[in-house]
């Protein structure tokens, strides 16, 4: 359009126009000269010309026509089969649009980083992370399993008797170190943190251990200083009884646990047993216990009901101090009604005990009819 018009301005001063327009705007007399051609076509044709960049077919071509071969070998690259090829020359390497780019030069097919990355995203490539959807083998009966827990569950909460989940959730390191997530702050005035996460030798870490009521939405986390043991576990389920779970169940008998398959509260944890054993002769309680199968511990109920909404709780806060964490765990609620309560463990538990078969065989323990190993009931003594 502009051309069209240092052209008009040409024609209306006629004779030395083209010059004259040329001096005063800076275009060049080709330019303003095909503007005049342009003038003298019909309006829908001057229009059309007007949006055209360059003439037709003009241009330098792409890669990819003057090379037919260059997407091909752009694709083998990239191709997921290519990573058990140990002839693919990409196979240990990040396969970054400069990797590529690299490696097309090699082969006969230059190619800048830029055109690499527009070449795949017009042949439907894009940047993606690992997806975690693959559990590996599963076991047979772990549907069944799912059921049987389903079941047992469904029976206690009917009856107005405690269930409850319970798990170790991930261990924390105490101190100025960076946490996961983002919160509102003045910009440009981020939290600052550590750099290094090496672990402060006065604080040291914490092992947070939760109990969940399945009836009462209710959770409590005892914050361990010391190792995630059986023992640990299982102190954090007589606290909770005694803080709470009594209170909420005063007339119960029966005690309803969901534990993962392994860790401290492990099916196969003589020492976890051993010490059920001891928490049912104490509460004078009968205790009921059921593991998730293998590979299947993002099913406990205690996950995504309790330490999800402690996680985004704490989002983006260091957790500086061991009173700072109780705080915040504390602290975590729901719109559903979600009650948490949090003290501190300062006891030190052993990790060198070791259970011997004779006393093993001393524990009132009845396995269930289905997978005994997974579901067993132990009576006070």
């Amino acid at each position: 359009m502009r051309r069209q018009w240092a052209a008009s301005e040409a024609r209306e001063l006629g004779w030395g126009g083209v010059t004259a327009v040329a001096r005063a705007t800076g275009f060049s007399r080709v330019t303003i000269t095909a503007g005049l051609r342009e003038l003298k076509l019909p309006l829908r044709k001057r229009v059309a010309e007007a949006a055209r960049v360059r003439r037709p077919g003009g241009g330098r071509r792409s890669l990819a026509e003057d090379d037919p071969e260059l997407l091909a070998t752009l694709e083998t690259l990239i191709e997921p089969a290519t990573r058990g090829d140990p002839e693919s020359p990409l196979r240990w390497t990040c396969k970054s649009t400069r990797r590529l780019a690299e490696e097309l030069t090699r082969q006969k097919h230059p190619a800048s980083p830029s055109t690499v990355a527009r070449l795949l995203r017009a042949a439907g490539y894009s940047l993606q992370a690992n997806r975690k959807t693959r559990e590996g083998a599963s076991h047979p009966d772990r549907n069944a399993q799912f059921e049987y827990i389903n079941g047992l569950v469904e029976r206690f909460l009917r009856r107005g008797e405690p269930a409850i989940s319970v798990d170790a959730k991930k261990k924390e390191l105490v101190g100025d170190f960076k946490n996961g997530g983002r919160e509102w702050r003045p910009q440009g005035t981020p939290e600052e943190v550590r750099v290094h996460d090496f672990q402060d030798k006065d604080l040291g870490k914490v092992i947070p251990y939760g109990v969940y009521d399945l009836l009462n939405n209710q959770g409590w986390v005892s914050v361990g200083i010391d190792h995630d043991t059986a023992e640990f576990a299982v102190n954090t389920i007589r606290r909770w009884w005694r803080q709470l779970g009594q209170r909420r169940f005063p007339q119960a008998r029966e005690l309803l646990v969901t534990a993962d398959g392994g860790g401290s509260n492990g099916s196969r944890c003589r020492l976890w047993k051993v010490s059920l054993q001891k928490l049912a002769d104490e509460l004078e309680l009968v205790l009921h216990v059921c593991h998730f199968p293998p590979g299947t511990s993002k099913w406990n109920k205690i996950e995504h009901r309790l330490f999800s909404f402690i996680t985004q709780n704490w989002r983006g806060k260091p957790l500086v101090s061991r009173q700072a964490i109780v705080s915040l765990i504390a602290s975590t609620t729901t719109r559903s009604g979600l009650i948490v309560k949090a003290v501190l463990d300062t006891n030190h538990y052993d990790t060198a005990i070791k259970v011997t078969d004779a006393e093993l065989g001393r524990l009132r323990l009845q396995p269930h009819r289905f997978h005994g190993d997974w579901n067993y009931t132990l009576r006070p003594r």
